[in-house]
C-alpha cells in the first residue's frame, strides 16, 4: 500500500513509501480510503511538537480524519459490515493518507450519501472542535423558533475563514446566535454571504485588530481559532461584555494556561478557557446529520490527489487556506 510519509518538518521533504495493509484488531474496522483532510495536528506532529512520546515509530502516516468505505472487520465488531460508508476518528495513530487505515470502531459513524467523502473527511477534527468551543462558551445549538430556545449572544469567531473557524459562525447562526466574524479582507464576503455572520471585520484593520464589532457590541463569548499568540489577552478583555464572558482558545499554549489559572483563582468574570478536544462518537453523529440535512458545510478550499498529498500539506502550513485542504484517494492528477 502507497502512502506519503515526513522525517522532517517541510512539506518538501514528504516522500511516498510502501507498507503492509494494516489487519483491523478487535474493535477496529479496515477501512478504504477516500478522502481525508489535513488539520494543524497533522504538521504539528511533523515538526515535533509531540516527541519523543509521539509519534512513535517510523515511517509515521499521517492523517487523522478518515472517510472511506469498510472493507474488513475486526472480532467483536457488529454495528458495520463490509462496504458500509463511514468517516472515522484516529488519533494518535493517525493512517488516514493512504489507501487502507484502521480505525476504532468506536470512533466511527456511518455516512449517508447526502454527506460526500471529501465533506465527511473534514469533520471529525474541525467541526467537532468548533461545536466543542460553542458548547464550552455556552453557545447553545438551540433552534431559536421552538420555543425553549435560550437567549441570543453576541458571539466572536476569530480566524473564521479557517477550518474550525467557518464551522464555528454557521454552528452558533444555526443556534440564532448574533455572530461577528474575523479574517482576511479577501474572506469577508464568504462570512457574511454564504456563512451568514452578521458582521465580518478583517483583521487587518485597525477596527478587526481591536476586535471592534461595528455594532459597538461587545461579546459574550470568543471562540478563538487564530494563532494564540496572535491576540493579546488586554484586547479580548476590552472585547468582552461588562458582565463577563469567556475566549476559548483552541490552539492554547503556555501563556494561556497560565492566564486561566490567574483567572480562576481571582474568580474573573472574564476569563479564557484553554480548550483541547478529543472527538466523540455522539459529537460526529450530530455534524454529520446537520451536513445531511444541509444546516451545514464544510468550505472546501482545494483538494489534491494521493500522488500529490505533499501540495496539500504545503497549502494547510501556509496558513492561507480557505476551509480545509483535502486529499482523495483516486482524485484526478
Amino acid at each position: 500500500m502507497a502512502a506519503p510519509c515526513s522525517t522532517t518538518d517541510t512539506a518538501e521533504e514528504q516522500r511516498h513509501v510502501v507498507v503492509p495493509i494494516p489487519s483491523p484488531k478487535k474493535g477496529e474496522v479496515l477501512i478504504r480510503m477516500e478522502a481525508t483532510s489535513i488539520n494543524q495536528v497533522d504538521w504539528n506532529f511533523q515538526k515535533g511538537v509531540a516527541r519523543p512520546v509521539m509519534p512513535r515509530k517510523f515511517p509515521f502516516v499521517s492523517g487523522f480524519d478518515l472517510a472511506g468505505e469498510i472493507v474488513e472487520l475486526g472480532a467483536g465488531v457488529s454495528e458495520f459490515k463490509s462496504g458500509d460508508k463511514v468517516i472515522a476518528f484516529n488519533f494518535p495513530k493517525g493512517g488516514g493518507l493512504a489507501e487502507y487505515a484502521v480505525a476504532s470502531a468506536s470512533l466511527t459513524v456511518a455516512r449517508p450519501p447526502e454527506v460526500s467523502a471529501a465533506q465527511g473527511a473534514c469533520l471529525p477534527i474541525a467541526a467537532v472542535t468548533a461545536l466543542r468551543s460553542l458548547q464550552t462558551a455556552g453557545i447553545t445549538l438551540d433552534d431559536p423558533s421552538d420555543g425553549a430556545a435560550s437567549p441570543r449572544k453576541n458571539l466572536l469567531v476569530t480566524a473564521a475563514s479557517g477550518g474550525v473557524g467557518h464551522f464555528a459562525v454557521q454552528l452558533g447562526r444555526l443556534g440564532g446566535h448574533r455572530v461577528t466574524a474575523t479574517c482576511g479582507a479577501r474572506n469577508l464576503g464568504l462570512m457574511r454571504d454564504k456563512l451568514g455572520a452578521d458582521e465580518a471585520l478583517d483583521y487587518g484593520t485597525p477596527e478587526g485588530a481591536a476586535l471592534r464589532s461595528p455594532s459597538g457590541r461587545k461579546y459574550d463569548a470568543v471562540v478563538h481559532c487564530a494563532a494564540a499568540a496572535g491576540v493579546p489577552w488586554s484586547v479580548f478583555r476590552r472585547a468582552l461584555a461588562d458582565a463577563g464572558g469567556k475566549v476559548v482558545d483552541i490552539t492554547p499554549g503556555f501563556v494561556a494556561g497560565v492566564t486561566a489559572i490567574l483567572q480562576m483563582a481571582t474568580f474573573s468574570k472574564k476569563r479564557l478557557v484553554p480548550l483541547l478536544v478529543t472527538p466523540t462518537k455522539e459529537d460526529m453523529e450530530l455534524v454529520v446529520g446537520l451536513v445531511k440535512q444541509g444546516r451545514l458545510a464544510a468550505v472546501i478550499d482545494s483538494s489534491y490527489p494521493l500522488s500529490r498529498a505533499q501540495e496539500g500539506w504545503a497549502r494547510s502550513m501556509s496558513g492561507h487556506a480557505t476551509g480545509k485542504v483535502v486529499v482523495e484517494m483516486g482524485g484526478a492528477e
